[in-house]
């Protein structure tokens, strides 16, 4: 088979076949080359959208819901309808202790302030955090750290700006780390500065303290604003959603089937979605994709039963001259084979350029759509091993019909 594929003669032989009515076989490989251009496409399109997704929840860990406190909708216990539900410090410890697959649970609190450098100041979101957050939502870090326990035992006047902030009160290229901003005319030592990132949970201008810290500026005792609560990969966010939400009924004497007291945003349950629209959307373009190939890799063999056809006196001579029906076989095959692989590989090289494309016209930016667009080697090699098979086996109809002819036959075809 070797000394058959480097032979010149096979290739001037398959060449000359191909090449005695060039626009037919144009025409024909034009079917496989819009498939695999089609995969290609569909395939890093996908993965574009994947990237997007992955980065805009690259922030946070995914099996998570945020839980925060509203106002009763049914009287229970003697409370009226319409009570306002203030979350503590100790509802945390307990949902943390009581509810099953929980891994973190994050108390944190936001509020508003002024503040002022030098000259320039602006109205920013203040957030009171644990160092626990880090771990839950990871903080991209340009300069300096994140808040620590030090800080919370403390009591530190320290804060963790975002690089917005950092652009509207600092000089360019100017060092922000150990210098002060005041937040409500109190002076902050500015320890590190972040990244925001595309699902940030707040305003482009956020900045960080430490929660004992935001305690005592704003006098919130033991409340929290609301908790981010992070549960175990094994374990169901949507389940533990539901027991945090039903301790929290419990523990502020609220009716088991108010559904508004405590609010809620399933991340995890979010992320599953969108997670398996991607999987269905993957699905489809290899269903689409092969589908397409399958009906291009047809009209290859269609094309080659026409070319059989015409070459029966031909195949008759080479009969007579000796000429085995497996080696008439494998000279179609090899025809079929060679006019996938080009039209494939033309596909493959059509649908690199038109990644490149849409990534350069989509895939910039902190607001892409589609994040570098692309499709790995191994599904390259995938679709490539896919087009061998299907022209393999598409070019044995036309090899039979080849050796089905007796040679004295094919001599007397006019």
């Amino acid at each position: 088979m070797l000394k058959f594929l480097i032979n010149r003669d096979t290739w001037q032989e398959i060449y000359d076949s191909l090449s005695k009515n060039k626009f037919r076989t144009i025409i024909t490989m034009i079917g496989v080359w819009w498939g695999i251009l089609l995969l290609i496409g569909l395939l890093g399109s996908a993965r574009g959208m994947e990237n997007s997704f992955n980065r805009m929840f690259g922030d946070f860990a995914t099996n998570s819901v945020f839980v925060w406190a509203q106002s009763t909708s049914k009287p229970f216990k003697g409370f009226q309808e319409g009570r306002r539900i203030q979350l503590k410090l100790h509802d945390a410890k307990i949902i943390e202790k009581e509810v099953n697959g929980i891994e973190f649970v994050v108390p944190r609190n936001r509020s508003n302030a002024l503040v002022v450098r030098k000259f320039q100041s602006g109205n920013y979101g203040i957030y009171g955090d644990y160092p626990l957050l880090d771990k839950v939502q990871k903080k991209k870090m340009q300069y300096g750290r994140f808040i620590n326990q030090n800080d919370i035992d403390d009591n530190r006047k320290i804060a963790v700006i975002s690089e917005d902030i950092y652009k509207q009160l600092f000089e360019k290229d100017e060092d922000a780390i150990g210098q002060y901003i005041q937040l409500n005319n109190s002076n902050f030592k500015v320890v590190g500065v972040f990244e925001v990132g595309r699902m940030s949970g707040g305003p482009q201008g956020e900045i960080h303290i430490p929660f004992t810290t935001f305690q005592k500026v704003y006098n919130t005792g033991n409340n929290m604003g609301w908790m981010m609560i992070t549960g175990k990969s094994e374990y169901s966010i949507k389940q533990i959603e539901k027991d945090a939400k039903l301790i929290l009924k419990n523990l502020h004497k609220v009716h088991p089937n108010d559904k508004r007291a405590f609010g809620s945003f399933n991340l995890g349950k979010m992320f599953a979605k969108m997670t398996g629209f991607l999987t269905g959307m993957q699905f489809l373009t290899w269903f689409v994709g092969i589908a397409t190939l399958i009906a291009g890799v047809f009209a290859i063999g269609n094309i080659l039963l026409i070319t059989v056809k015409e070459r029966t006196k031909e195949i008759g001579i080479r009969r007579a001259l000796g000429a085995t029906p497996y080696e008439i076989k494998r000279q179609i095959v090899m025809e079929a084979i060679t006019l996938t692989l080009i039209a494939g590989l033309l596909g493959i090289i059509s649908g690199g350029l038109i990644l490149m494309a849409i990534d350069a016209a989509f895939g910039q930016g902190a607001d892409a759509t589609l994040v570098n667009a692309s499709v790995s080697i191994p599904v390259v090699f995938l679709a490539l091993t896919i087009l061998v098979i299907l022209g393999t086996l598409i070019g044995l109809i036309p090899a039979h019909k080849a050796t089905s002819i007796k040679p004295i036959d094919a001599l007397r075809e006019e």
